[in-house]
This record gives structure tokens, sequence and C-alpha cells, in this order.
């Protein structure tokens, strides 16, 4: 089965024959087989040329670039090979009628709120007392059904949001308070963490999405626009919580990342060293390679599986096969 690859060296890549070679500054090449590679994620500086990308487009192999601090710059994003005019038309049309659109724009607020509270419930029931904003939570969502655009409707998310990042204080024992999110630059090692994380589930959703016959540019929560695949970022919000909060508590709390030894401070913000790069792209990577028992298809999927299957039904929604019920973790 293929795999993700995650590039933290600078150095070269390049093509020979039907392989990939990584050559390190300073150290021996490493093959790549081409067969074993679903998506490749660059962070170290890396030099490359037309005849990789032309290899990496007739493979239908996507790469997604950081930049110095590990935060997401853009895509490479092959020639789409599962075109459907059909779908397309029929994409547009639930995104052009607003009743259509929000039908799906509160499901993907629902699905990523229950992730965020089922976090919350866990934790009150291991002593660490959440039930304040639960019950805040629980209200905003209540009266965010009535919501009846997608910016009335983010702005209750980003209330929602808000609110149960004040949570994370009492998840976790930090050094610094994580007192709000701020996002450009991150100013503490947790808005780091959050940051660097949504960028990975954000590739991660392209990657998947590129799978399927859907269009990442056209999306219903959030609003479509230029130099950006707004899909993915529908997708990402239902991931966000379920995979990379849940790796930044479980990294946190078992002491596997410190403060002061993974994460530089400068004028231009705080963020991951080198080193606790390498950790959270490494815990990503086996959260993504986890499976769970899927009780509808009766066998083992993994997490990254789970994002192909929610597009999945959402093409069986768009199509009027099925009514889409974004995801919610039963496991």
């Amino acid at each position: 089965m293929s795999r993700n690859y995650y590039i933290t060296q600078p150095g070269r890549i390049r093509r020979k024959d039907n392989t990939i070679y990584l050559e390190p500054e300073n150290a021996p090449r490493i093959p790549i087989p081409v067969e074993d590679i679903d998506a490749l994620y660059f962070y170290g500086e890396l030099d490359l040329n037309t005849k990789l990308l032309n290899f990496l487009a007739q493979k239908k192999i996507a790469f997604h670039v950081f930049n110095y601090y590990g935060y997401y710059s853009g895509s490479y994003y092959p020639r789409e090979y599962l075109n459907s005019g059909s779908l397309l038309v029929k994409q547009v049309q639930h995104y052009e009628k607003p009743a259509k659109r929000m039908t799906l724009a509160h499901e993907f607020v629902e699905s990523a709120v229950f992730n965020m509270l089922r976090i919350l419930r866990y934790h009150t029931n291991r002593d660490k007392d959440c039930s304040a904003q639960i019950e805040s939570i629980e209200n905003i969502l209540t009266e965010s059904r009535s919501a009846k655009s997608t910016n009335e409707l983010m702005g209750y998310e980003g209330s929602i949001r808000d609110i149960y990042y004040t949570a994370f204080n009492t998840i976790l024992t930090l050094k610094t308070p994580f007192e709000k999110r701020v996002r450009r630059p991150p100013d503490n090692p947790i808005n780091a963490l959050i940051s660097f994380g949504n960028s990975m589930m954000y590739a991660a959703c392209l990657t998947e999405i590129y799978r399927t016959q859907l269009n990442p540019t056209i999306s219903f929560l959030h609003e479509p626009g230029d130099r950006r695949f707004s899909l993915s970022l529908d997708l990402a919000e239902i991931f966000k919580p379920l995979i990379i909060d849940r790796i930044i508590f479980r990294l946190f709390n078992r002491q596997q990342l410190n403060e002061s030894k993974h994460f530089e401070t400068n004028v231009d913000g705080c963020y991951l060293n080198e080193k606790g790069r390498k950790l959270f792209i490494a815990e990503f990577d086996d959260q993504l390679k986890q499976t769970i028992s899927h009780r509808r298809l009766k066998r083992h999927v993994s997490y990254q599986r789970l994002i192909r299957l929610v597009c999945y039904k959402l093409i069986k929604h768009l199509v009027d096969m099925e009514s889409y019920q974004a995801l919610r973790p039963w496991w």
C-alpha cells in the first residue's frame, strides 16, 4: 500500500528510471520507489526539475510545499484524472442554491463541533473539568442551527472555537498560558502547533480530494476564492479536532513535546524547531495510518481513508443518492 513521505532534509530530489532519489547534502542518496508514494510533503530546501514534475504528474502524485517555519506554501496538483462534468455541474448547483449549500455547511459545522465536544467530555471524565465550555458550546450550537447564511454560521463556528480553545489551559499544563488563538504569526507554542498541524491537515484533505471526482475549489462552508482549494478547508474542519488537537494533547501530556526544547521564538513569532517538527510529523503520520473498525463497511480503515470516505459520502449527496451526514466518530 502506498504511503506519505515527509522530506525534512535539504538537498536535491530527482528521478532515475522508476525510482525517485532524495540526495541530502553530505549524505548518501535515499531511494523512494514511486509505486510506494501516495503524496509527498516537502519541508526542507529542495532542488528539483521539470523531469521530476512530469514524472510525478504521470504517476498522479501530488506534493505539498511548506516554508522555513513549516507552514503551508502551496501544492503541486497534477492534472485531474477522475474528471466528471456531471458531478461538477451538481457541485456548482449545490453551491449556488442557498438551501442546498446551507444543508452541507451545517453538517460540516455539526461534525466539527461534535468532535470538539467529544474531546472536552473525554478530558472532563479524567478530572480536567471542561463542563463550562461544554455547556457554552452546546448553547451556541443550538443557536447556530437557525443560521440562514454561511457568514452567520461561520460566526457561530468562530465563537465555538474561541470557547473550545479556552479549555486548552485546563487540559494541558503549560508554562506559557494559552490565552487566545493567534495565527499570523503564532505567538506561543500552542498557537504554533495548531497552525502547523492545521496546515498538514489541509494538505492531507487536498490529497484525498484529488483521488475523487470532486472539484477542490468549490466549497460549501468556506467561500470559494482565488488561489486556494476551499473544499479542503471544509473537510479539514471535521478532522482538525479529531486528529490535530488530539495529537497536541497527546504530545504534551506525555511530555514528548517541551516548550523549551522544541520551539523557537523570534521577531517573526513562535515556531516549532526542526526537532519539534519531526516529532509532530511522525505523530501525524502514525495517526493517519491508525485504523478503526468501520461499522458500515465491516472492515478496518485508516484515518487517512476516512477522509476519502467523507469525500465519497459528499459525492453521493451531490448526485442525490444519499443524504450527507458528516463524520461523527463512534469508536
